[in-house]
């Protein structure tokens, strides 16, 4: 079937390999990835582009800088095939740039980038949504059956992919104040061992004395248990 022609073997592996994690997990290596896969395996498909927007803050990213540049370009004009689909929600396309009426604009720039047929894709991922966009240098290259079975495996590849990243982040941060409370609290404690030290007072005073000094200066306590740590050792190694 001529719907099925737009997902090949290769395509459906690249996209099922999106929610694998790693260290280097994020929101761009996954858009990187995603263009990437789109513009290798979606048949007479010359690149690929996607919008991830969240909060009014957009992430663009594409298999070519050109068209990156292109969709930076739609925004500023504020007409295209990617505006349309993001404002209703549906696949909004050109089949030919040339013979398109609705976008002039768009169309000269999208010209003067070699493309001639457009296909954009919305995927809701809340709270954010993703637009995918597969360009070709050939007009009409974009079935309307094969843009429905291709929205259907990228609403749920991507769907899963970014849900584990956003998982993924999450852990991430939490671990890293974790380690940096943990590191904090060390430091606060060789901060309270060098004032015991040289004035002989007791923990709990030692650490009122570092919260007095850290208030009336307006820093962090750990910040100023650092500063007198580091003072401490570049005196010991004199």
């Amino acid at each position: 079937m001529k719907s099925a022609t737009m997902i090949t073997p290769g395509l459906a592996r690249d996209l099922a390999a999106l929610g694998r994690l790693g260290e280097d997990t994020s929101t761009e290596r996954v858009l990187r990835s995603l263009t990437t896969a789109l513009a290798a395996g979606v048949p007479g498909c010359s690149g690929a582009s996607a919008e991830h927007w969240r909060d009014h803050r957009v992430l663009v990213s594409g298999s070519h800088s050109e068209l990156i540049m292109l969709v930076e370009g739609e925004r500023a004009l504020g007409e295209g095939p990617s505006i349309e689909a993001r404002q209703s929600g549906a696949r909004a396309g050109v089949a030919d740039v040339l013979n398109e009426s609705r976008w002039p604009r768009y169309d000269a720039l999208a010209s003067r980038w070699g493309v001639r047929s457009v296909l954009v894709v919305p995927i809701d991922v809340s709270p954010a949504l993703l637009l995918v966009g597969l360009y070709s240098v050939r007009p009409g290259a974009f079935s309307p059956q094969g843009a429905h079975s291709l929205a259907d495996m990228l609403t749920e590849q991507v769907g899963v992919a970014m849900a584990n990243m956003w998982e993924f982040e999450e852990v991430r941060t939490d671990a890293a104040q974790l380690q940096e409370a943990l590191a904090g609290r060390s430091v606060i404690d060789q901060a309270k061992g060098i004032i015991m030290q040289t004035s002989g007072c007791t923990a709990e005073a030692a650490f009122e004395e570092l919260r007095k000094i850290s208030q009336h200066h307006q820093v962090k306590v750990a910040d100023l248990a650092r500063l007198l740590v580091d003072e401490h050792q570049r005196k010991s190694k004199r």
